[in-house]
């Protein structure tokens, strides 16, 4: 306590048991309270002093009154920005009378976030004019109406909306989009209401606009650039007006869109980002590993161990009805310029034609990260034998390919997996030893079931099965029919566009004629099978496959 410190910050260790002793009171007095919101303030850098029955808890741009009874219980909690009147908060009192007080000043951290914005008090109101200013063009890019595409239902309008899902902005709650859920989690919280929305955070990606310093002046508008009719442009987004037409100011700032959850980003995507908003996110700020690294980080199924072979991580999944998969993902093939990615936090921007564009190259790296991420998942408790392994390697910066071995036959296959852009996956199956009709349409097959459940161990499942139950061809038919097995791209191709041979005839019959044979819903994974149309594909034929070279 004798050793000088900044007195603008907390005693860390005397804050700690301060909090200790709180807890241990838990009679609800009036002091009690009062010191309780007192240290939360302080943690947050947030002003406090309070009134007979009343608490505030202030900062530059907005402040919190805390109501309280005689006895010490809260009895009400208002929130004010600048310039406007206190308005009630039901979520904040919620989360005060039921004692909650580390998501209550979780909660009071990022409202200070958001709002503490850098400079003199001159600087910090144009700041927050240019910032309400964006808020009001995001709110109506989200009003207009959709594309040709209906996405009424809340979850489709996260991934598909143009500015996602935006909640508007409330006086406890800043706004935020809401841009990207996998399918699975869309299936489960369709109907999620605004309040479990807010808590939904490990499956549902979400951002919020706000503004940031920065070592140059930007030109930033002090006024809406989207016109009260706005015109589309060829990218089907409202056209803004240029800032030379409209009122703007320089400053020493721009704005930020802030995840709330960091995202492994790659480094193909993290240029083109700078490309779209001509701001480039400073290297310096950002830690390069390759992605499957970082996913298994951020993931907290990476807490459970997984078994070492050689050097490489064998993660194990076991299904619920019964089989197991393991999985490989080399670090030798991992670990090149191609795959190097970094978590981000935060994409800064100068106006709001670049979020749209910006969203959309999340969510393809959000599709891409939620296939990869389906592999890296470790069950608790694995069977004790496995007889289905796997290997997965990167093929291009938006492909990945997954090699196994066929039923019945001593040779690999190949599930080449192209992802182009967040909403499209194309799949491909190479390989020698059977027999089939047309490759195409098993193709098609693989690539719909991906695409509904978005994972990789619930698809080559699904495909194993149809392998295991068609009939293989003599070997020597086979070897004429046999397509050519993807490879590593060098040259920065796709390796889908040199493998596109035409098939030959054998004994007069062209190479992709075959018997086909039936799909049934239940060789899916339960929580797939579920949202399957019965029509999917009455009947689908399993692809020639070519020798396969390990």
């Amino acid at each position: 306590m004798e050793k000088s410190r900044d007195e603008s910050k907390p005693c860390e260790p005397l804050v700690r048991s301060l909090e200790r002793l709180q807890e241990e009171l838990q009679a609800p007095t009036m002091n009690n309270m009062k010191c309780r919101l007192e240290m939360i303030a302080k943690q947050q850098g947030m002003g406090f002093h309070f009134t007979e029955s009343t608490c505030y808890l202030t900062a530059d741009f907005f402040y919190l009154e805390v109501l309280l009874l005689p006895s010490g219980e809260v009895q009400e909690v208002k929130v004010a920005l600048q310039g406007e009147h206190p308005a009630p908060s039901r979520s904040l009192l919620h989360l005060l009378r039921s004692n909650n007080f580390s998501d209550f000043s979780m909660r009071l951290g990022e409202l200070f976030a958001q709002y503490n914005i850098p400079g003199d008090n001159k600087t910090k109101s144009k700041m927050l004019k240019s910032l309400q200013c964006l808020w009001k063009d995001l709110q109506q890019i989200s009003d207009m109406p959709n594309e040709p595409k209906c996405f009424e239902a809340q979850m489709g309008l996260i991934n598909n909306g143009r500015v996602g899902f935006l909640m508007a902005e409330k006086q406890d709650y800043p706004p935020s989009l809401y841009f990207y859920s996998s399918p699975n989690d869309c299936l489960k919280n369709s109907e999620l209401s605004f309040e479990e929305l807010q808590e939904f955070k490990p499956a549902v990606q979400a951002a919020r606009a706000t503004i940031g310093v920065s070592d140059l002046t930007r030109k930033l508008q002090m006024t809406s650039l989207i016109s009260e009719a706005p015109q589309l442009d060829t990218q089907s987004c409202p056209a803004v007006a240029a800032f030379s037409e409209v009122s703007n100011e320089m400053l020493p700032t721009c704005f930020l869109l802030r995840l709330k959850t960091p995202i492994p980003v790659l480094f193909h995507i993290v240029e083109r980002v700078g490309q779209i908003t001509g701001v480039t996110i400073p290297d310096c700020d950002l830690q390069w590993a390759p992605l499957p690294k970082l996913l298994m980080k951020a993931s907290a199924s990476a807490k459970s161990p997984s078994e070492p072979l050689d050097g490489q991580e064998i993660f194990t999944v076991v299904f619920p009805e019964g089989g197991m998969h393991t999985y490989v993902l080399p670090d030798s093939s991992w670990d090149i310029p191609t795959q190097r990615a970094t978590l981000l936090a935060s994409v800064p921007f100068t106006q709001p034609a670049h979020v749209s564009a910006v969203l959309e190259l999340l969510r393809h790296q959000c599709a891409f990260n939620t296939l990869l991420r389906s592999c890296l998942t470790q069950s608790a408790s694995p069977a004790s034998v496995c007889d289905l392994h796997f290997e997965v390697r990167p093929e291009y910066t938006t492909s990945i390919s997954v090699t196994f071995r066929q039923p019945h036959i001593d040779r690999l296959a190949v599930l080449l997996v192209n992802i182009p852009n967040a909403r499209q996956i194309t799949c491909q199956l190479f390989g020698g030893g059977l027999y089939d009709l047309s490759t195409a349409i098993l193709d098609e097959y693989i690539s719909i079931v991906l695409t509904r459940c978005m994972s990789i161990p619930v698809a080559v499942r699904a495909l194993y099965i149809r392998l295991e139950k068609t009939t293989s061809c003599p070997i020597t038919a086979v070897a004429e029919n046999d397509r050519l097995s993807p490879v590593m791209d060098t040259d920065g191709q796709s390796p889908a566009a040199s493998q596109s041979t035409a098939m030959p005839e054998h004994d007069g019959v062209p190479g992709s004629v075959c018997g086909a044979v039936s799909v049934s819903k239940s060789e899916l994974h339960p929580e797939m099978s579920a949202s399957m149309p019965d029509d999917l594909h009455p009947f689908v034929p399993v692809a020639p496959m070519a020798n396969c070279q390990s």
